[in-house]
């Protein structure tokens, strides 16, 4: 018979005062959401000059904004469903590691391209290691930060995706200067940003542990309980204080690999309600980002003749407010809590960009207030979209997160990516105020709809343990025999 063993991992971790030691775990695990947000800027905003001549690269600007920009998407969801897989399978550290590694080669790899089918290949690899990063990572995070400011580091963590994006955008205006660079070394050295942040982010990663929660329901709990008693021993003495003790136990069946017929049967069986809550989410951010926000620059040289060169400087605008969001309200969805604060957040930036729409369908907008009131909408909407990783990475059980957390990520970003382009980017581009406030619509529509199910169907999981909120696949009741671990 399979052993049962009874542990207090779960409550020591949440009980821990903040320290360095988690400030390390923030930082070598919450900075791959920069990486994403410098990928998807850069690229964005070095299409024109990819397709120059003497660029060292036979591509279009077409190709770039339609073939690669697909194919990167195509690879951060089939990243996300297999790591994720192995994510569960083989554990938290193993997989952060080996998918910061592909990130790594493939961004490499693209600075050396010559020609479009070998820039396609390693847009499709980089986005492999993205999207196998966003699986490993949420799960890691939310298993090691405590119960009472996971909702607030979540948030900031995601939201720092426009950390980067702000970078990207900077980056590329100097990068970009034929005057300083040369037309084939500007937009290579552009990826060398991302490859020397990946370094520095890869020597932090490796002091990372693995998740004890996940050593506890793999048949490791021994080596869970050793490596909580040196977090718990680092902890005190950074701080100087004794931990408080614990009560709570977790009584949970040693056992290995979970198969994914389990996994999936029980998340179907047990959560319906949870997953349809998760698509509503990550559809309605995936539309609003990946279709209108992210074709911005299309509207301004479209409809406010505004010069290419200089859509770079209002997207930064447009970065940092959506980095202000989740930095400044992100505590409130631990104190006042989640179900009323995502609610809130998707609400209010719908029915704030249908303001917007109806002012820039009647003509009051100029390039300059049209970012002002992205801004304020996407402050909003920037504090729900990362309530919606938060959301699918801490309501379904241990074993299945990193999977569940991939299985939300892809279906949001294929129809953000790939669905939303193809049916914004024509609206946009016709050239007609009435058919882009038509996108504006259905990406306001889309939010409060969303917005609308959380607040009918949404979870109260501020300051509650994991386990509280999702028991775990190996837990059995409490009363079973068993030993301590």
């Amino acid at each position: 018979m399979t052993d049962v063993v009874r542990t207090q991992i779960p409550a020591r971790l949440d009980r821990l005062p903040w320290s360095r030691w988690h400030w390390r775990i923030v930082i070598g695990l919450g900075t791959v959401w920069i990486l994403d947000g410098l990928e998807v800027t850069i690229v964005g905003n070095m299409a024109s000059r990819l397709a120059e001549q003497g660029s060292g690269i036979h591509i279009s600007a077409a190709q770039v904004t339609t073939w690669a920009a697909a194919l990167y998407v195509a690879g951060a969801c089939c990243g996300a469903l297999f790591f994720g897989h192995l994510t569960d399978r083989f554990g938290r550290k193993r997989l952060f590691m080996i998918t910061l590694a592909v990130y790594l080669s493939a961004t490499a790899l693209t600075a050396l391209s010559w020609t479009a089918w070998f820039f396609f290949l390693c847009r499709f690899l980089t986005g492999l290691g993205i999207g196998g990063e966003y699986a490993a990572i949420n799960s890691a995070i939310d298993e090691l930060i405590p119960a009472r400011a996971r909702g607030r580091i979540d948030l900031i963590i995601n939201g720092s995706f426009w950390i980067g994006a702000a970078v990207g955008a900077l980056a590329s205006i100097v990068l970009l200067n034929t005057a300083l660079f040369a037309t084939d070394l500007g937009w290579r050295l552009a990826f060398g940003i991302g490859v020397v942040l990946g370094l520095v982010i890869l020597l932090v990663r490796r002091q990372v542990p693995e998740s004890p929660r996940w050593l506890l329901t793999h048949g490791r709990a021994k080596e869970a309980e050793r490596l909580v008693d040196s977090i718990e021993h680092e902890v005190s003495e950074e701080t100087g204080h004794d931990l408080e003790p614990v009560r709570d136990e977790l009584a949970v069946q040693q056992r290995g690999v979970i198969g994914f017929t389990t996994i999936a049967r029980t998340v179907l069986r047990d959560y319906p309600r949870r997953g349809l809550l998760g698509l509503a989410l990550f559809i309605g951010q995936a539309f609003l980002y990946n279709s209108v926000t992210f074709g911005y620059a299309v509207i301004l040289t479209t409809f406010f003749k505004t010069p290419t060169g200089d859509t770079g400087y209002y997207f930064v605008v447009i970065a940092i407010g959506n980095f202000l969001g989740p930095l400044l309200l992100g505590r409130y969805f631990d104190t006042v809590g989640r179900k009323p604060l995502i609610a809130g957040t998707y609400i209010l930036s719908g029915l704030l960009l249908f303001g917007t729409a109806a002012l820039f369908q009647n003509g009051i907008l100029t390039a300059a207030t049209m970012t002002a009131c992205w801004t304020v909408v996407l402050f909003f909407a920037s504090a729900g979209a990362s309530a919606a990783y938060l959301t699918v990475s801490e309501i379904f059980p241990l074993e299945t997160r990193a999977l569940c957390i991939a299985l939300f990520y892809a279906v949001g970003t294929a129809l953000g990516g790939i669905t939303g382009p193809l049916l914004f980017n024509g609206l946009v581009s016709s050239g007609k105020p009435a058919d882009t406030t038509l996108a504006f619509c259905i990406g306001a529509g889309l939010m409060c709809a969303a917005g609308l199910v959380e607040a009918a169907i949404g979870v109260r999981a501020e300051r509650r343990s994991l386990e509280d909120l999702a028991a775990p696949l190996s837990a059995v009741p409490a009363s079973a025999s068993g030993v301590e671990a």
